[in-house]
């Protein structure tokens, strides 16, 4: 799910438009970390959902800022179906959502949703409706079908502590936090929120003595 800076994706760094699959496969084992960036980035642009693991694998290279391309990568490979239409809906649907259009945002991803049920983002982006809204109930509901279609999708794994925390069920927002953290260690903003959550669990813990 995550609320804050992946409704939208920033553009990526520029790559050579020559460049090819089996170019930018190899280009991710290159020593300059601006080549990987680049192969990063056309994999983001170009690949399928196959590629995941390799963008996935980014996210653990000893440069920051390919590091983060990888990041912004995986956001733009899942919001690709593989058809334009549903594209253009789920982008419709985001921009809703982000004006605070939320019963339209809703009715926009469940169409895409009842279209191509096997696409994963459009249940994450319903999700988060869901979660703006205040029905966390249907929001753990389709955080859950994104994770049986792309268990590695840390959004929505970050979005099940976000709606745990909110439940107060703070031991299991910590559990979901850290597999998040697990698949995407760059997540700062997921560590504080576990040490807020802790802190909640000592508070609540103190009450009961």
């Amino acid at each position: 799910m995550v609320l804050i800076g992946t409704l939208t994706c920033a553009p990526l760094t520029a790559f050579p438009q020559a460049i090819n699959h089996a170019q930018a496969v190899a280009g991710l084992k290159h020593a300059d970390p601006a080549e990987r960036a680049q192969a990063v980035a056309w994999l983001a642009t170009n690949g399928r959902m196959a590629d995941q693991p390799l963008l996935l694998e980014r996210l653990r290279d000893e440069d920051e800022d390919v590091r983060g391309t990888a990041e912004q990568g995986l956001w733009l490979l899942w919001m690709r179906s593989g058809d334009p239409a549903i594209d253009r809906a789920l982008a419709e649907g985001t921009a809703l959502m982000g004006a605070g259009r939320l019963p339209e945002a809703i009715a926009i991803f469940s169409e895409i949703i009842r279209r191509k049920p096997a696409f994963a983002e459009s249940w994450n982006k319903r999700a988060t409706a869901y979660f703006l809204a205040g029905d966390y109930r249907r929001s753990l509901a389709d955080c859950g079908e994104v994770i049986k279609r792309n268990p590695r999708h840390f959004g929505a794994l970050s979005g099940y502590g976000q709606i745990y925390f909110r439940l107060e069920q703070f031991d299991k927002a910590i559990e979901y936090w850290r597999r998040a953290l697990r698949v995407n260690p760059n997540m700062s903003g997921v560590r504080i929120n576990i040490e807020g959550a802790e802190q909640r669990l000592r508070e609540k813990g103190a009450r009961t003595i």
